[in-house]
């Protein structure tokens, strides 16, 4: 039997990526980019929902392309792709805080481990308004 399952999924954000800049986990209730994550977790909820998406357990590819106004840029790339690398793995591995406060958004995941990442990409797109596109793919496994 043919495996059918969606191998890459892309999705549109409003607003700002959440940034990973520090010890404490951006999934911490209370957290300064708790509601950058609920908007993420919201946004790959839908796009998987649609999609019927499965979350992949080989290796993937993550592209984050930021729009936003030229010279307004709030962070680096490499705090930006780890913020949603971050938020778009299996959240059940982190288990030393509680996650309650995220309800179903807890069980959204597009891959289960960001150990999974063998490609990442970003770049920078001119716009009025902050936004961001997400892709995430399976890398084809060589023979």
């Amino acid at each position: 039997m043919r495996d059918t399952r969606a191998l890459a999924l892309t999705f549109e954000v409003s607003g700002l990526p959440p940034v990973k800049t520090e010890a404490l986990s951006i999934f911490a209730a209370g957290h300064r980019q708790a509601t950058r994550v609920r908007t993420l977790l919201q946004a790959a909820l839908t796009a998987a929902q649609r999609t019927g998406w499965t979350p992949l357990p080989g290796p993937v590819e993550v592209d984050l392309v930021l729009r936003c106004p030229p010279g307004h840029r709030t962070s680096d790339a490499s705090t930006l792709l780890g913020g949603v690398c971050a938020v778009l793995q299996d959240k059940k591995r982190v288990s030393s805080i509680g996650l309650a406060h995220l309800g179903v958004l807890v069980d959204v995941a597009l891959y289960d481990d960001d150990r999974q990442i063998r490609r990442l990409s970003y770049h920078e797109e001119p716009a009025e308004d902050f936004s961001y596109q997400v892709r995430v793919a399976a890398v084809p496994t060589g023979v």
